[in-house]
């Protein structure tokens, strides 16, 4: 019998690692599946419709939100987010484990909806880096870094609400902390009691 997955929340400000972190994860520990938001945010060059974010316009997303098809929803410098709830739901119950990889606002959201959510925030190792990392993508000007900057400060505050904290210095060091995290929820009692059901019948009926 597959136990119901975990969800996990992972957090970070913008320029932290939190994607590459998020992709290396799923690309070495099996069983876990992300969450494709739906936002009202412009499509970048590259991006694929469905595989970074389903693109929908104000109009749809009004829909969805006046319909509860969101399990979370966020404003994040003026495009709306939201997760699909039905989607969450249906992927847990498959045994799967799920990560959202969503702004502070969001996951206290879902901490409130399903408390047995598991949270996680990534922080850069100083500012330095943070704003070295901003401007190696060559996407925003100098104003739009120093604002993102400021708002990285203001998310960071927040870390105090996840479960566990890693500090993306060393990316292989980070990696390996956000998948033993993944691992250790696996070993919980619930799940395992879940998933060893005939095991423990057999083991604690044994004369």
């Amino acid at each position: 019998m597959r136990a119901r997955g975990t969800l996990f929340t992972v957090s970070a400000p913008s320029g932290a690692g939190k994607t590459s972190l998020v992709n290396a994860l799923l690309a070495r520990v099996e069983g876990v599946k992300l969450s494709v938001s739906h936002t009202t945010r412009p499509r970048r060059p590259g991006e694929v419709d469905g595989v970074d974010y389903h693109f929908v316009d104000e109009a749809t997303f009004d829909r969805m939100l006046q319909a509860g098809a969101f399990l979370e929803h966020a404003v994040v410098f003026g495009n709306r987010y939201g997760t699909s709830r039905q989607w969450v739901e249906e992927t847990l119950a498959a045994g799967d484990d799920v990560i959202l990889e969503i702004d502070w606002q969001g996951a206290a959201q879902v901490r409130r909806r399903l408390p047995g959510t598991v949270g996680i925030f990534i922080l850069p190792p100083s500012l330095e880096t943070l704003r070295r990392r901003l401007d190696g993508r060559g996407q925003d000007d100098g104003p739009t870094i120093e604002r993102r900057l400021a708002e990285a400060r203001r998310e960071m505050a927040h870390y105090v609400f996840a479960d566990y904290l890693v500090v993306n210095d060393r990316f292989e060091d980070a990696l390996e902390e956000l998948a033993a995290v993944v691992r250790a929820s696996r070993a919980r009692r619930e799940r395992q009691q879940a998933r060893h059901r005939e095991l423990l019948a057999a083991l604690l009926g044994a004369s």
